[in-house]
């Protein structure tokens, strides 16, 4: 019933921080992105990579003309959720036209190449009865503008928060399930166990993180559940010290005395006694980690270890486009680095509500 109160007690002080909460909606609608992926795509292709080069470096807002041409071998309809998690594959091929008018069964279009080059004339057979069926014309507006390679900018930074939030979560989770496990063995038992796990989290304290997570990456190889694991088991030592320093205080309480004097065992005293008693400082440590964990993500990326092309990832697209800072397209690296800027920060409003929302003044965690 206490540990309820206090739950109901830290939430109503949470709310009170519109910082916080204005932090909580912004990665809620994050998660509802995340989420739906696919559904809400302009471009629902598998990893959003639909290139079009015709169009490729066009300026946010740009709206084209697209023939639609039904493929020889269009792939069948997959169900709803197959096409949430990884999208449908599309039936027909695209090509960007400037104009275009019917004669007969015929369809003459002007096929868009460059801003600089004449359209191409061309015709392709296409009975009004079948549209729709073998052909459609549609418009397009690439509300971000398109890549270096005629993608949808808008579709693959909105995968890309898939990719972060997804990142973030497992590597937390990891992060915790190592952190606590350790850190509370070492508070809880001491002596040498206690020096033991001591000495392995200074040394791996002390070596940075990124270098940290490149070394676990050559060791188990490029990949997305490679980086989950690599980025979770450079940050659980932060967690670990955190619980170490909390369980050593809450040891001494007298409830703990009495747990030991009614008989109970040393895991249900850790499980039921003193990790309920330390949720607030542990959900600031995760909360700053989760933070941690997204730019950790975007940094390897950037520097090729990360998620490998196609798979669009916010540090993926500023390394493919940082070039393009200096050439009339800052917009293609900006756009992604500003993604990752709000995501970042709106954990960190949410780290700093939920510090004051519990009252945690600890110098182990960092925000």
């Amino acid at each position: 019933m206490a540990e309820l109160t206090n739950s109901r007690r830290a939430w109503r002080i949470f709310r009170r921080n519109k910082f916080a909460v204005g932090g909580l909606v912004f990665i809620l609608i994050c998660v509802v992105v995340s989420v739906l992926g696919y559904l809400i795509m302009p471009d629902d292709t598998p990893q959003a990579n639909n290139m079009l080069l015709q169009i490729s470096l066009k300026k946010p807002g740009t709206t084209f003309t697209i023939l639609r041409l039904k493929k020889a071998d269009s792939p069948a309809k997959v169900s709803f959720f197959e096409k949430m998690l990884s999208g449908q594959p599309d039936s027909f091929s695209e090509i960007p036209v400037t104009a275009y008018s019917r004669a007969g069964d015929s369809l003459r279009v002007d096929e868009y190449i460059g801003d600089e080059d004449k359209p191409e004339v061309k015709s392709y057979f296409a009975p009004e009865a079948k549209r729709g069926n073998t052909w459609e014309i549609v418009k397009k507006t690439y509300w971000l503008g398109t890549d270096m390679y005629g993608r949808d900018l808008l579709s693959r930074l909105m995968l890309g928060t898939r990719v972060s939030l997804a990142v973030g979560l497992i590597s937390v989770v990891i992060s915790l399930l190592l952190g606590i496990t350790i850190g509370a063995v070492a508070g809880y038992f001491g002596g040498k166990i206690d020096a033991a796990l001591s000495w392995l989290t200074n040394i791996l304290w002390s070596l940075p993180a990124l270098l940290l997570v490149i070394a676990i990456s050559f060791a188990l190889g490029k990949g997305m559940w490679q980086i989950f694991v690599a980025v979770g088991l450079s940050m659980w030592v932060e967690v670990a010290r955190l619980v170490r320093g909390q369980v050593i205080a809450i040891k001494q309480m007298e409830y703990i005395e009495a747990a030991h004097a009614l008989g109970f065992g040393n895991v249900r005293i850790i499980v039921k006694h003193i990790l309920p008693n330390i949720i607030g400082a542990v959900l600031v440590i995760a909360s700053s980690n989760f933070a941690s964990a997204i730019l950790l993500e975007s940094g390897l990326s950037f520097l090729g270890f990360g998620a490998q092309p196609p798979m669009p990832t916010w540090g993926g697209m500023i390394k493919e486009h940082y070039g393009y800072i200096v050439m009339n397209a800052a917009y293609l690296a900006l756009i992604p680095g500003i993604a990752i800027m709000l995501t970042v920060y709106a954990f960190n409003l949410i780290t700093v509500g939920l510090r004051d929302a519990f009252d945690i003044r600890s110098q182990n965690i960092r925000v």
